[in-house]
């Protein structure tokens, strides 16, 4: 009986975000990533300072203390990552609707 082999390849899409908005990611911006993120099957996380948390719990964003021009990462993995990281690249960027 010959042995079959199975590899699966794990991608994941890491993307590195500058935070722009002047008061970080405070109670309202870190529920509307929060609430984005748990929009998608797909595992996301945030990483900072080494330290690694769900990006679907608001308290977790919350206690990354992440500040006007903190640089963080997003690491989304699952069917639909690619939308996934477009849409929150796309709420960094709009700096979550709070300045112009």
């Amino acid at each position: 009986m010959d042995d079959i082999i199975l590899l699966i390849s794990i991608i994941m899409i890491k993307t590195q975000i500058t935070i722009s908005n002047t008061l970080g990611l405070h109670a309202r911006p870190s529920m509307k990533l929060a609430e984005l993120c748990s929009k998608f099957n797909a595992e996301i996380y945030i990483k900072k300072d080494g330290k690694k948390i769900n990006a679907k719990n608001m308290m977790d964003i919350l206690m990354l203390a992440s500040g006007y021009r903190s640089q963080i990462e997003i690491l989304v993995d699952g069917d639909d990552e690619k939308i996934a990281v477009k849409e929150i690249k796309s709420l960094f960027s709009d700096r979550f609707g709070e300045e112009s």
